[in-house]
């Protein structure tokens, strides 16, 4: 049964990642490395399509109302939620996970190959959790900060191309980001966020940790860890709607 052997190894690779822990001082220097390499340099990519989704949701909210019979301060409403509930913490991720998980399957499927891991390990050091301890650190503590920052792009490009455009006037947008407002919404797409991360980093480091073969295998894991990564964030956004939310 292959699916049950991929879980098996899957959740023996976390218990040795978070045993057995390094020196503290050994994974700061690695989590400031991968918080850099994960989150600071994914900004720019997040900015871009944070502006442009949100622009985009403004416009086509804004045709779809164009009969007057639904109220302006609705599209203000449709980018709110839109953004919040799922396009922040959801679609940013999946962009994420073919960036960042796909470096890492290859990252670490590259170190496999070519019998690093082997070596770390002959040191005595514990090679799953000091090649994928930090990494887990990093996005789990950075890339909620990056859902954040993608919220108020994409509302904020919503307002912008809004009243350039004269789909809507800043009062009303403002009032349908206002309308019904729930704090708890910010925190769900949080707490998504941060089991999103934690998914996308393991299955990636699983996928690259077990390579076995040479170039292409290592092409191949990348691969895996992308469409896994995917699939999986996509099922915990079902579970985690269900239990949040009803």
């Amino acid at each position: 049964m292959p699916l049950f052997n991929h879980i098996g190894r899957y959740f023996i690779l976390l218990g040795n990642v978070f045993s057995r822990p390094e020196r503290f001082s050994v994974y700061w220097k690695q989590i400031v490395f991968e918080i850099d390499k994960i989150g600071i340099k994914s900004i720019g990519i997040i900015a871009m399509l944070s502006a442009f989704m949100g622009a985009v949701i403004c416009i086509q909210t804004a045709a779809q109302i164009d009969s007057g019979w639904i109220p302006a301060y609705t599209i203000g409403f449709t980018v709110r939620q839109t953004t919040i509930l799922e396009f922040s913490p959801t679609i940013m991720l999946v962009i994420l996970a073919g960036k960042v998980g796909s470096n890492i399957a290859s990252e670490i499927g590259t170190m496999r190959i070519s019998e690093q891991i082997d070596a770390i390990e002959i040191m005595g050091v514990n090679s799953a959790g000091y090649l994928i301890l930090p990494k887990i650190i990093a996005a789990c503590l950075i890339i909620p900060f990056l859902v954040i920052i993608s919220m108020f792009l994409g509302i904020g490009a919503g307002a912008l191309i809004g009243v350039m455009a004269n789909l809507v006037s800043y009062s009303n947008y403002e009032l349908g980001l206002h309308l019904d407002f729930k704090p708890f919404s910010v925190a769900y797409a949080i707490i998504k966020s941060f089991v999103f991360a934690f998914l996308m980093t393991t299955i990636s480091a699983y996928c690259g940790y077990y390579v076995k073969g040479g170039a292409l295998e290592v092409g191949k894991a990348s691969t895996q860890a992308v469409v896994y990564s995917v699939v999986f964030i996509m099922i915990f956004n079902v579970i985690l709607t269900i239990l949040l939310l009803l």
